[in-house]
């Protein structure tokens, strides 16, 4: 599990990223955050082309965003609205690759410890 505290619009937020985001993405959302994020990750290269995100990956980069906020303190808002109201206008890019980078941290540690747990022969 790894955790990271992000300063948005003057409010410290804790964003935490473990093998339960996935579940609670998909219980919230009844989405598959893998290929949200596989998605959110290809608009990122393609607004560098073009500047601008499409509507919906505004919201996936909302809804992961408010899962790993959620992980981290559950204590904020049960809805995503109420949450994201606490906030003045942000740049997306400014968070987002902090999630992004959240994301993989957790995905490499994940690997690593999958790698490390199978038994090496002969010994």
């Amino acid at each position: 599990m790894i955790q990271k505290t992000v300063t948005i619009s003057g409010h410290e937020v804790a964003f935490r990223s473990s093998a339960t985001v996935p579940r609670l993405y998909r219980a919230k959302f009844k989405r598959d955050i893998f290929k949200d994020l596989s998605r959110l990750e290809a608009s990122v290269k393609r607004k560098s082309a073009d500047g601008s995100f499409e509507i919906e990956d505004l919201e996936i980069f909302e809804n992961v965003a408010y899962i790993m906020a959620f992980h981290a303190d559950n204590t904020i808002p049960n809805s995503i609205d109420e949450w994201l109201d606490q906030f003045e206008m942000f740049s997306i890019y400014e968070v987002l690759p902090e999630i992004l980078e959240l994301w993989g941290q957790n995905l490499m540690t994940d690997v690593n410890a999958k790698k490390n747990s199978i038994p090496q022969p002969g010994r």
